[in-house]
């Protein structure tokens, strides 16, 4: 959201992992579908930013869902007392998020790239043109 606002409104994260050999001592990870990996390297405007982790949602992060079901575009954020944190947990009591929809190109079977939709159709023309939001899901 910093870099949105910031860095003159468009964003390219690159998430990169390493491909597995065919020689692996575990045989069914080689396998692995690219957005299934579990670990990855992670770019924010060509900058390393550090690393990104695949997890299963949790209890919150499922309500946070459930709270913005009704939402199909947007960005905010919603307060603490919305939020039901989990027993011992610490947060600053906020959660930013961004919602909208992309449209996904499949490169191969190592790259996938998501581009965040303008819902005015007009190609982020507001905002100097272009995407705005850019993943790229890359295996090197």
């Amino acid at each position: 959201m910093q870099e949105i606002s910031t860095g003159g409104g468009h964003v390219r994260v690159a998430l990169e992992c390493e491909k597995k050999s065919k020689k692996s001592s575990q045989p069914e990870q080689a396998n692995v579908s690219l957005l299934e990996e579990a670990m990855w390297t992670a770019y924010v405007n060509g900058r390393r930013v550090g690393y990104a982790v695949r997890r299963e949602a949790s209890e919150g992060d499922l309500a946070v869902m459930q709270l913005l079901s009704t939402v199909s575009v947007g960005a905010g954020v919603l307060p603490g007392d919305v939020l039901v944190e989990p027993a011992g947990a610490e947060g600053d009591g906020e959660v930013t998020y961004m919602r909208a929809g992309f449209d996904r190109v499949a490169g191969s079977k190592d790259s996938e790239s998501f581009y965040m939709v303008n819902p005015d159709g007009d190609a982020g023309a507001g905002a100097g043109g272009g995407t705005e939001l850019s993943i790229f899901f890359v295996r090197v």
